[in-house]
């Protein structure tokens, strides 16, 4: 991977330019090995901001060449260059003159001469005992697309917000929800006024089930009592002010905050709640570690 990121093609800059520029979809395809490399790329991409398809060689010619349309650029993947089964699809970018970028590491073959947009990898033997499975070849196909995909969301400025509308399913979408999502506000909100005795403070944080309760002076946050807190201060517990035992500085955290960043919020500062403030520091939620577990992110 060193010596492919030491002689990247010299075509990689402008075909992350014209796909940047395409109004439809990038069409990958391939045969074999090549063509499971070429899935995984089209998935990677799609899911990075640029719409991507693949289309199985052999099945183009059956059929499946009505998946391309003249808004699309294909990208037709073949190490030795010579795959038969991807001639119809370099005739029919021909025909139609569509943009048709490749990968291969034969500069000299029919696929590459064919090509607008010529993405050589750099000849290197395989790994395998007998020097002939795919195995180099395509290890650096799929580190090729991966650079691609990486370089598109940079240009395109895809962010961690973009990334979660691809991603809704299993741990990965959930720890790319919103703390807004998953808190638990309104009147689930373990809320006294500053003034509040301490009897009113146990009374609150039992039915709330948070295990915090939250001053308020004004509306804002004054501070937060835990359970740590009032463990802390058992001697002559009831004739205590809350306000004094009560930590002024406690971590809160915005409603846009991602979920994976809360948790790791939660474990630096090893709690077991974070207060959700709005940008007049109102408490507006609770997240409890149970909520972040109920929903996957853990």
């Amino acid at each position: 991977m060193t010596h492919l990121a030491a002689h990247l093609p010299a075509d990689f800059p402008a075909a992350v330019d014209r796909i940047l520029q395409s109004p439809g979809r990038l069409i990958v395809s391939g045969i074999g090995k090549s063509g499971h490399i070429g899935n995984k790329i089209a998935a990677t991409l799609a899911s990075t901001g640029t719409p991507s398809h693949f289309v199985h060689a052999a099945e183009a010619s059956h059929g499946d060449m009505g998946m391309i349309t003249r808004a699309d650029i294909c990208l037709l993947i073949s190490n030795s260059g010579e795959t038969v089964e991807l001639r119809d699809m370099v005739y029919h970018t021909q025909r139609f003159s569509i943009p048709m970028m490749a990968i291969s590491s034969a500069p000299e073959s029919t696929l590459m001469q064919a090509a607008d947009f010529r993405l050589t990898l750099p000849h290197q033997p395989e790994a395998c005992p007998i020097g002939k499975a795919p195995t180099t070849s395509t290890t650096m196909t799929l580190a090729l697309g991966d650079a691609l995909a990486v370089a598109l969301m940079e240009q395109r400025g895809f962010l961690a917000e973009d990334f979660s509308v691809f991603h809704p399913g299993g741990k990965l979408g959930a720890q790319m929800r919103k703390v807004a999502e998953l808190m638990r506000g309104g009147n689930a909100l373990p809320v006294l006024d500053r003034s509040a005795d301490m009897s009113e403070v146990l009374l609150t944080m039992t039915s709330k089930g948070f295990g915090i309760a939250i001053l308020v002076q004004d509306g804002r946050v004054a501070g937060v009592i835990t359970d740590g807190d009032l463990r802390r201060n058992m001697d002559g517990l009831m004739a205590r002010s809350p306000a004094k035992i009560a930590n002024p500085s406690p971590v809160t955290v915005r409603p846009d905050l991602l979920a994976a960043e809360a948790l790791a919020l939660l474990n630096t500062h090893k709690i077991g709640a974070l207060l959700v403030i709005d940008a007049e520091d109102r408490p507006i939620g609770v997240l409890h570690l149970h909520d972040l577990l109920r929903a996957g992110v853990m």
